[in-house]
């Protein structure tokens, strides 16, 4: 559980649920309190001369009474007074926990020992192969990171049907920024998958595909039996022209952007509806009506910063930066510590030719959310531009430890060594790129052509 989310989005990914089990079985439909009190609830179902056992939970010393839920539930409170226990029902990992510095119940309650502590007493207790049903962790964790092992470690979740649906709609999704020849099929696959929540996923995967290359994958969606899925298939389609859609889908896509619409206005006292109108009418080239939504969204509500920075790229789009400037100007006042409107704003600078404000704005950015590399990236390479090299490869140096396989990074370090002529340093950042991006023949080809500078001088 984590702030404002949802019960039903961890029950999704348990065994529990694959199970079959719902919600009535523990809890009282009318008044959502359990039918059973304590273990009693678990012990419905899981025997216990087995699990109520000091040889299943070993804490039969603890001072405090360990319940089920203490392990396999772990609770979390929101707002101070919203005590939510996560519905997940998840085996401990405190191992994993120590790779990915990620929570773990045991260290809830054991806050003065250690994650490896914790990982070897549950070792010597259940031995080595306890993994569980979740088994993900290290493929989300490496694409929110932007390691290079992503999309692998993604494509292994998204392509295993033993993996909770609700993981492998959401590795489909990630994979949105890894679409490859290798794993288009996953797309494919997911559009036919039972669950409608990975075809969406799926869709989402395809959110980057040229809009001429979606329609015989994407179509016949519209007439998907989910209307979630059919208004997510209008919204991906919208871009596609109207006189290039085959005569027989136009019903089906007029019917689906109709349902889409409805869909927005339904919650049109939201500016997230807005902004999702807004989209759509701006992928339709439909830019008057674009913005109506983009400023809608922002009268409702100035702190939604997806609207000023969507709308100050449809400005972009129509050559009207100037416009831009002054909505994301409007957006940092309001939104001071909002990471991404300081980077619109300095790339919006950037193509207004004002470069030190560009800079600064692009430097704030790349403060404010360290974690996000493309801010760190683009920022050095606006130092580079401008003449300040060293400065650039200092940033990058900087960033390098907590992005030690990013793609860009690295090779805007050893292009930037290589043009000042430290052709040393250009090389051993060029092999680093090559250990992170193995298999690529551009990167293999920039590297040899590093090693022969830098053993020209020596012949």
């Amino acid at each position: 559980m984590l702030d404002e989310v949802y019960n039903y989005a961890s029950f999704k990914q348990s065994r529990m649920f694959a199970a079959g089990v719902t919600c009535s079985d523990c809890h009282d439909p009318h008044g959502a309190k359990l039918r059973v009190p304590g273990n009693g609830i678990c012990l419905q179902c899981h025997a216990s001369e087995k699990y109520a056992d000091a040889s299943h939970h070993h804490h039969e010393a603890a001072s405090l009474q360990l319940s089920c839920g203490s392990c396999h539930m772990p609770e979390r409170t929101y707002m101070v007074i919203d005590r939510r226990h996560d519905h997940s029902f998840r085996i401990p990992r405190p191992d994993i926990a120590a790779k990915l510095r990620t929570s773990n119940a045991c260290n809830d309650c054991h806050a003065d020992k250690t994650a490896e502590w914790a990982a070897s007493a549950v070792e010597r207790w259940h031995g080595p192969n306890r993994k569980g049903l979740q088994n993900y962790a290290e493929a989300f964790r490496a694409a929110w990171d932007g390691r290079s092992s992503a999309a692998a470690l993604l494509r292994s979740v998204a392509g295993d049907h033993n993996v909770p649906a609700f993981a492998r709609a959401s590795a489909l999704t990630e994979l949105g920024a890894y679409v490859s020849a290798s794993n288009i099929n996953l797309a494919r696959d997911g559009l036919s998958d039972p669950d409608p929540m990975v075809r969406i996923g799926a869709l989402d995967m395809l959110g980057n595909v040229p809009a001429n290359q979606l329609w015989p994958l994407v179509s016949p969606l519209l007439s998907d039996s989910s209307r979630g899925v059919r208004i997510k298939a209008a919204s991906l389609l919208a871009a596609f022209p109207t006189a290039d859609q085959p005569p027989d889908d136009r019903e089906r896509f007029n019917h689906a952007t109709t349902e889409f619409i409805a869909a927005q206005r339904l919650n049109a006292d939201r500016p997230e509806a807005h902004a999702l109108l807004g989209n759509f009418y701006a992928r339709r080239g439909q830019t008057a009506e674009g913005e109506i939504e983009y400023r809608s969204a922002l009268r409702l509500s100035p702190q939604f910063a997806p609207a000023a920075i969507n709308l100050a790229d449809l400005y972009r789009q129509l050559d009207r930066d100037a416009e831009g400037e002054r909505v994301l100007r409007s957006a940092s006042v309001t939104l001071p510590a909002d990471a991404g409107v300081h980077y619109a704003l300095g790339l919006t600078l950037t193509r207004l030719k004002r470069t030190d404000e560009a800079i600064a704005e692009l430097r704030r950015a790349a403060e404010i959310e360290p974690g996000r590399a493309r801010y760190t990236y683009v920022y050095a390479v606006a130092l580079n531009s401008a003449g300040r090299s060293d400065e650039a490869i200092a940033v990058l140096k900087d960033a390098l430890p907590g992005h030690p396989d990013d793609g860009d990074i690295l090779m805007a370090l050893a292009t930037f060594s290589r043009d000042a002529g430290r052709l040393d340093a250009a090389l051993q950042y060029g092999e680093e790129l090559a250990r992170a991006v193995p298999n690529d023949q551009r990167i293999a080809s920039f590297v040899q052509s590093l090693r022969h500078q830098v053993e020209k001088p020596n012949r």
